[in-house]
């Protein structure tokens, strides 16, 4: 059966009506699939309307668009890994990772290793890294079981198909939302609900700081809608609290929305322009420049901490590197992985003006209520080592690269009742503080 018998039409009249359409990609979809479907798919006897056509049409456009985006994250591998946890990893050249996309990046020289380290770095870890039982059982990634990726190599989360679909658009993949950091002393309930995120944290200001450093102990806090998210982190911060805020941001988070599980991760983030245009989780946009073959960004950390059992924590430091200018991250002792070049920030370029530590979830209020997803292990910090979440051996680093106790260091929650912090110092922790809740509760409906 040909199109025009479909139609009832003469080859004419299609015509005329083709050019009056303007024989857009639409309509040529909308009529390849008609004649599909009423042909060979619905034996000669089908229809369908030119409305669902069109709605077809839009779909193959959305998944043109998600399969271009793919093609750009996802960079031939040498090697893939196969996590006990479903994810791929695919080892890709340091050369070929999604950071050279970026026009500013396509001749940068890769720096391999930072100018300098903060002074004081390693006399602290000797002191007081880890607990005995954390040094014992140290922190892995999930798909180290199943293989490494070899030298010159960095090992990147593959993103599916259905991770992309997950987000409002495939333009926000990737992305948090604007207006989620936290703002101390903002504690009008207007706010607080319009934003839908809620933190507990600790926070200094007042400063030039040029880095900022934490053991943050790792649970897997419930989370109730996929749509939320709950998170333990550090946030460099430079700017106002306005549009054009400067963040970089390093933890550990559990996001069914952006990974499809309830695992804890690893990430990072970073925006120039308060979370409008500009930046992405780990390296799902150009920005951040990996050099480490082992840690993978996105990917599951293991073990993880228990009520009353074992505990477990990972150390983060990021600065800034004072003869390059760019911000460089570390994992734990051992595990240089890369740097934010400079150029990405206007305030940061420079110095940053606040540091916070803490804790955030999203509060999307589901049947009308306060969310029942965990910050931390879900536990208020007065109950205390082995079940509240802490951040401990906060620092921050000086504009003599020096790593040092923080100085007035603020506490901000938006509802203590839902999520808490309370600060504390020793010898062993340094600076410390425990934080979380349960979210939902008799005090916080």
């Amino acid at each position: 059966m040909t199109g025009a018998e479909l139609f009832g039409t003469s080859c004419c009249q299609q015509r005329r009506r083709r050019r009056r359409r303007g024989d857009s990609l639409g309509v040529r979809v909308a009529v390849l699939f008609l004649i599909y479907l009423c042909g060979v798919g619905g034996g000669g006897g089908g229809f369908i309307s030119l409305s669902s056509a069109a709605r077809l049409s839009g779909v193959s456009r959305q998944k043109l668009e998600v399969h271009k985006h793919l093609k750009r994250l996802n960079k031939p591998p040498i090697k893939t890994i196969q996590s006990p946890d479903g994810d791929i990893i695919d080892c890709i050249p340091v050369s070929h990772q999604p950071a050279f996309d970026h026009p500013f990046l396509k001749d940068h020289k890769i720096q391999m290793r930072p100018s300098y380290h903060p002074e004081g770095l390693y006399d602290e870890n000797k002191v007081s890294e880890g607990t005995k039982q954390s040094r014992a059982n140290p922190i892995t990634q999930l798909w180290h079981m199943n293989g490494r990726c070899p030298e010159e190599t960095i090992p990147v989360r593959r993103t599916k198909q259905d991770d992309v679909l997950r987000a409002s658009s495939v333009k926000r993949y990737g992305k948090k939302k604007h207006r989620s950091i936290p703002k101390p002393r903002s504690t009008d309930p207007d706010l607080v609900n319009q934003s839908g995120h809620q933190h507990a944290i600790a926070y200094v200001e007042g400063d030039k700081y040029y880095g900022a450093k934490a053991t943050i102990n790792v649970w897997e806090p419930k989370i109730q809608q996929a749509n939320e998210f709950s998170l333990s982190q550090l946030w460099i911060l430079g700017g106002s609290f306005g549009e054009d805020l400067n963040s970089i941001e390093a933890g550990w988070q559990v996001s069914p929305d952006l990974y499809g599980d309830n695992n804890t991760r690893l990430f990072t983030y970073w925006t120039s322009d308060a979370y409008q245009a500009t930046g992405c989780y780990n390296l799902l946009c150009s920005g951040f420049i990996q050099i480490n073959s082992e840690i993978a960004m996105g990917a599951s950390i293991s073990p993880v901490s228990a009520f009353r059992n074992s505990q477990y924590d990972i150390s983060i430091l990021v600065w800034k590197d004072p003869k390059e200018g760019n911000w460089w991250m570390q994992f734990g002792s051992d595990y240089v992985l890369g740097y934010w070049p400079s150029f990405l920030f206007s305030y940061l370029a420079d110095s940053a003006s606040m540091i916070e530590w803490g804790g955030e979830v999203v509060n999307s209020e589901p049947d009308g209520k306060h969310t029942s997803t965990q910050m931390g292990s879900g536990h208020f910090p007065e109950e205390g080592f082995g079940k509240a979440s802490y951040f401990r051996n906060v620092q921050v680093v000086d504009s003599s690269n020096n790593l040092k106790a923080p100085k007035g260091l603020g506490t901000f929650t938006e509802q203590s009742n839902c999520y808490d912090v309370q600060t504390g110092s020793n010898g062993d922790w340094g600076h410390y503080f425990y934080f979380g809740g349960p979210g939902r509760n008799p005090n916080c409906p």
